[in-house]
């Protein structure tokens, strides 16, 4: 028997798994769009279940119909990958926001996806452990679409990224089946490691309703430096210093380029430091529980610095309010935005030894081509993260795809990625062949094709 595609046939058989009052045909204009400009298609309705049981009878509802379905997070995403498609049905996790479990003995949390990254952070620290992923839109951006884009933030260079903070998964396929992976060794060779095939997948293999989290042990504050070098092979050095330093414990690096550092100082109206322009400024955290009998050995780094040449200058926090003050540069980053606007903003990686003549040759060609165009590069560099925002941007889109095929380009040649942390999305998906082989396009291309058939979950994105 065919399945009907009757609205009212639709509708009813959803209320039939659903509260009425978590099923709304008229959409509201938030869940439209998510902080990228991609253009949105109309949809059917929007819910907004509160179990996993409800996600899964709304998918067998609409795998019976053919109704495609966009999962929805915080909204947060630049890559236009929660935005709606034309006829789809929108399913927000925002009422699955259940932290169901901190086990203290061992350092794992147990969490519905919808929680929120903050509230996360703010149950782990307060059992003395500490969630590891950390990025600007800690406040608005929920676990389970930071699961779904492999986010890495702040901390990646200790911590890792998303992948390596997730221990167990529970997911809705598109036919409405429930894949439990929600156990939580470390150890399990057992075949396939299913959990990492949705782990970065943006939606489109499953949606994720619950995981299960890895802590890490709490820390009581920081040593922090703001740290000056006139090359990058300088900071590379220092990097390596560091690491050896305090055995692979360095928890950010954080480097900015002068135009950069110099609109950030703008921005908040603090002085410069220095009494001179340096060629970079990396800011240097090492967390950890007892910072103050670190400190020593944080000086000792710092002076060996100097007196090898690695670094030209720094300033090192002595208290709270200071390294507030120096993360602050680093954190202006939507402010910068708001000032520069309309920006188009790339999230790149290329070779950690790469970094600083990528930059300087994809300077180079966008000042050729764009000269009038602010372009403030900065980064997780320790991890090969390279970001870059360029505006105002004026011409519409035809001047932003110039600029975007200049990007995109430069980093093909380096055989870096198009995308570290943001994901692909909608934004992105014309430009995946640059790092991605027509193999490996055609085996995710399959692997989409078996596990949703239909093409259901979030049509559209990363792949056609």
């Amino acid at each position: 028997m065919k399945p009907s595609t009757d609205p009212k046939i639709f509708f009813a058989e959803l209320t039939d798994c659903i509260d009425a009052r978590d099923l709304h045909q008229e959409v509201p204009p938030a869940h439209l769009h998510d902080w990228s400009d991609e253009a949105a298609g109309q949809p059917l309705g929007l819910v907004t279940p509160r179990s996993t049981i409800q996600v899964s009878a709304v998918m067998a509802v609409c795998a019976r119909h053919g109704i495609p379905v966009v999962p929805q997070g915080g909204l947060s995403g630049l890559a236009g990958g929660a935005v709606p498609s034309d006829g789809c049905l929108l399913l927000s996790l925002a009422r699955m926001n259940a932290i169901e479990e901190l086990d203290s003995a061992v350092g794992t949390m147990r969490v519905q996806t919808g929680a929120v990254l903050q509230t996360i952070q703010e149950q782990a620290e307060s059992e003395g452990w500490m969630f590891a992923l950390d990025l600007g839109a800690r406040g608005s951006c929920q676990i389970g679409g930071n699961i779904a884009t492999n986010a890495g933030g702040n901390r990646v260079i200790r911590y890792g990224v998303m992948r390596d903070l997730v221990l167990g998964l529970e997911v809705v396929l598109a036919d409405g089946q429930v894949l439990d992976l929600m156990q939580s060794m470390k150890k399990n060779n057992t075949g396939l490691d299913l959990r990492q095939l949705f782990i970065g997948s943006e939606g489109t293999l499953g949606i994720i309703t619950r995981a299960v989290l890895k802590l890490s042990p709490g820390v009581r504050g920081a040593n922090t430096a703001l740290i000056t070098f006139t090359n990058y092979d300088q900071a590379l050095q220092f990097l390596k210093q560091a690491q050896t330093a305090f055995s692979g414990h360095v928890s950010a690096f954080e480097l900015m380029w002068p135009d950069y550092y110099q609109f950030a100082l703008k921005t908040l109206c603090q002085a410069d430091q220095f009494d001179r322009e340096y060629g970079y400024y990396l800011l240097f955290d090492v967390q950890s529980s007892h910072p103050e009998q670190d400190y020593p050995q944080f000086e000792q780094l710092m002076a060996d610095a100097f007196e090898n040449g690695t670094v030209d200058n720094a300033v090192l926090a002595t208290s709270e309010r200071e390294i507030e003050e120096l993360w602050q540069l680093r954190d202006c980053v939507s402010e910068i935005l708001s000032i520069n606007a309309p920006t188009i903003n790339f999230d790149v990686s290329v070779g950690l030894n790469q970094i600083g003549i990528f930059a300087d040759q994809l300077r180079a060609t966008l000042d050729e081509r764009f000269p009038d165009l602010n372009k403030l590069f900065f980064g997780h560099v320790g991890d090969g993260n390279l970001h870059l925002v360029a505006g105002p941007v004026q011409g519409g889109k035809a001047i932003e795809h110039a600029i975007e095929t200049e990007v995109y380009r430069t980093t093909r040649d380096f055989s870096g990625s198009i995308s570290a942390e943001h994901g692909i999305g909608l934004h992105k998906k014309k430009w995946l062949g640059y790092s991605r082989s027509e193999a490996e396009l055609a085996l995710m291309k399959l692997i989409k094709q078996a596990v949703d058939p239909q093409g259901l979950l979030n049509p559209g994105k990363v792949l056609d």
